[in-house]
C-alpha cells in the first residue's frame, strides 16, 4: 500500500512576515501599517507586531510613519551577489585550468589580509596544499608576492609588521629589506614566478589584476617536474586572464 507523502510543516508567523515584506516591496516610497495590513491580508494588530519585529531585526525601517526596506534586506542581496560572483570566478578558473593544464587560483587583498577566494584543480592538476597559512605567508608564495607587489610601500610594511617573514623552505626569502627591494623591483603588470619558496616540489605564477579598486590576482601552480612549463604558462595566463574575466561582474 502506497504511503501518502506528508505535507510540509509550515510556520504561519514566517509566512505572514514574508507576505508583509512583499507588501513593503510593492511601495517604492514606503507604506503605512494600515496599507500594508490591507495588502498582505493581515489583521492590523498582527501587522503591528510583525512590523516591530522586522524593524528591530533591521529588515525594515520606519521613516516619517512609512515602512521601507532596511539594511538587512540589502545584506541578503549582497550575500546572493557574492555567491553568484564566486560561481562566475569558479567557471573562469575552470576554463583557465583546462587551457593551461594547471591548478588555478583567484585571490584578493582586503582589510589588510590576503584572501584566496577560489581554487580550481582536477586530477593530475592538484592545488597546492595549504600546510602553512596562506594569509600569513604572503612573502613566500606567488599569490602573496603578487598582491603585496600591487600595494604601496606603507601597505607592504603594514602587512609585514603583522606577518613576519619566516623560513618555509631553503629558498624562502626572509630578510625584509631584500623582500621589499624584490617587490619594488618587479616590472609593473608582469607575472610573478615563484620556485619552491612556499613548499618543496611546487612552482607557481601569479598575474596582477585590478577589479574596480580591488587588488587581485589570478595564479597557477605546477609540480616542480614541470617547472620548465612555468614561464610560458605564466605568459599565457597573463594574455588570457583579461579576456576570461572582462565579461564578469561580481562582488568579492
Amino acid at each position: 500500500m502506497a504511503t501518502e507523502k506528508a505535507a510540509p510543516t509550515l510556520i504561519g508567523s514566517v509566512q505572514r512576515a514574508l507576505r508583509l515584506l512583499e507588501a513593503v516591496g510593492a511601495h517604492r516610497d514606503g507604506a503605512t501599517a494600515k496599507q500594508l495590513a490591507r495588502q498582505a491580508g493581515l489583521p492590523l494588530g498582527t501587522t503591528y507586531h510583525l512590523l516591530r519585529t522586522l524593524t528591530h531585526e533591521g529588515y525594515l525601517q520606519r521613516l516619517d510613519g512609512l515602512y521601507v526596506y532596511g539594511e538587512a534586506i540589502g545584506a541578503l542581496g549582497r550575500h546572493r551577489e557574492v555567491r553568484e560572483g564566486r560561481a562566475a570566478i569558479g567557471a573562469a578558473l575552470a576554463l583557465l585550468r583546462d587551457e593551461l593544464g594547471a591548478a588555478t587560483y583567484f585571490a584578493t587583498y582586503r582589510d589588510g589580509e590576503l584572501d584566496v577566494v577560489e581554487v580550481c584543480d582536477a586530477p593530475g592538476m592538484e592545488a597546492v596544499e595549504e600546510w602553512a597559512d596562506f594569509r600569513a605567508t604572503g612573502h613566500a608564495h606567488a599569490i602573496g608576492q603578487c598582491l603585496l607587489g600591487q600595494l604601496d610601500r606603507e601597505g607592504r610594511l603594514d602587512y609585514l609588521s603583522r606577518h613576519r617573514p619566516q623560513s618555509l623552505t631553503r629558498r624562502t626569502v626572509t630578510d625584509q629589506n631584500v623582500l621589499l627591494r624584490r617587490l619594488e623591483g618587479r616590472p609593473h603588470g608582469r607575472p610573478v614566478l615563484e620556485h619552491q619558496e612556499y613548499m618543496p616540489g611546487v612552482v607557481c605564477a601569479a598575474v596582477p589584476i585590478l577589479i574596480g579598486t580591488a587588488v587581485c590576482t589570478v595564479a597557477l601552480s605546477l609540480p616542480v617536474a614541470q617547472a620548465h612549463r612555468l614561464p610560458a604558462a605564466a605568459d599565457r595566463l597573463a594574455a588570457r586572464v583579461g579576456s576570461v574575466l572582462e565579461r564578469l561582474s561580481f562582488s568579492i
